[in-house]
């Protein structure tokens, strides 16, 4: 498995020094999300400041953004980086698409679907030289003059990854994209179960893609050098794992377990704002099938177990502070 690392940074000067961090600390790549930075500019630094470590937005929110805009984007990012550029798209859920971008929102696995081959489509012209031709349901680029063409990469064009949970958008995910990124809303159970067939009934569709399909995951991990640390990292990943919970887009991983039931429970909770009592609701069944609870020099060998023979890259989801040298040390294990 390759393994990457988040590019966690709280100004964008501080970029080039965290992704050369990582560079040096052995991570086969790194991500940025759509968060209180756009997910693209921090690449642009991350690019100028490595030389090997590959680059993937995780996610980028496709509905906020035009096919054309998104593939300019990681048209630049491709040549930058000299081919090191992965393009992660996701949908986000329809409040913020309506109300955060004030975006449209209908029908998100088929729309994505052709979010994905619009990209591909305009990506042609510029590679190919094959006229841009595309209409479809939802999106219609038709026009491309010489001015606005940038001209072929000296590499291959990005991969394209989508993320996803349901069973439709995984499909989609399946037929057209390079690569899922599973949401780490995930068990072992939901992966295999759910998660994988619904991959591959999309990779047998007629006119899908019939490359190697790609898969990442980025594992919860609870993990501390004490008991003390360890107790506030349960706490934090309970936490986590409720607000995911509460989301009815994510009940499907619920369902798969029996536990179905709780996700409304858990969305009232939020409606309320009671934060602390929805991480109470979170019993350690359903904490340890979501997340690795473990010392520190036992994390890798439990994500291999679990999932060393499905997931193509893996990376370390922890929503509390911890000591650098835990997740070095487990990179570098699951690397060995």
């Amino acid at each position: 498995m390759f393994v990457d690392g988040p590019l966690v940074i709280p100004r964008l000067n501080s970029v080039a020094a965290a992704a050369q961090a990582l560079e040096a600390a052995g991570y086969d790549g790194t991500f940025t999300f759509e968060g209180p930075h756009d997910p693209f500019l921090p690449l642009v630094l991350a690019a100028n400041a490595t030389e090997r470590l590959e680059l993937t937005t995780a996610v980028t929110i496709a509905f906020a953004r035009s096919p054309m805009t998104v593939a300019s984007q990681a048209w630049d990012l491709q040549s930058l980086s000299g081919g090191r550029f992965h393009l992660g798209l996701g949908s986000q859920i329809k409040p913020h698409i309506e109300r955060r971008f004030s975006m449209p929102w209908s029908a998100p696995a088929a729309r994505m679907r052709e979010f994905v081959l619009a990209i591909r489509a305009i990506w042609a012209t510029w590679q190919d030289n094959v006229p841009l031709h595309f209409s479809g349901e939802y999106y219609t680029h038709t026009l491309m003059t010489p001015f606005f063409d940038p001209g072929p990469l000296e590499v291959n064009p990005p991969l394209i990854w989508m993320g996803g949970v349901g069973p439709h958008m995984t499909e989609a995910a399946g037929e057209v994209a390079d690569g899922f990124m599973v949401h780490p809303f995930c068990t072992e159970r939901s992966l295999l179960e759910v998660t994988l067939p619904a991959l591959q009934r999309g990779r047998h569709r007629p006119g899908a893609l019939t490359t190697p399909l790609q898969v990442s995951l980025p594992v919860m991990v609870a993990t501390g050098y004490d008991d003390a640390s360890m107790a506030a990292a349960i706490q934090a990943v309970k936490a986590q794992i409720a607000f995911y919970g509460s989301t009815p887009a994510y009940k499907i991983v619920l369902d798969t377990h029996g536990w179905g039931d709780l996700q409304p429970v858990l969305r009232d909770l939020t409606k309320a704002g009671d934060w602390a009592g929805m991480a109470q609701v979170v019993h350690d069944d359903l904490l340890h099938a979501v997340a690795v609870v473990a010392p520190p020099d036992q994390v890798a060998a439990e994500i291999t177990r679990r999932y060393g023979t499905v997931l193509d890259r893996v990376a370390l989801n922890a929503p509390y502070a911890a000591e650098p040298d835990i997740w070095s040390q487990i990179a570098t294990d699951l690397r060995t």
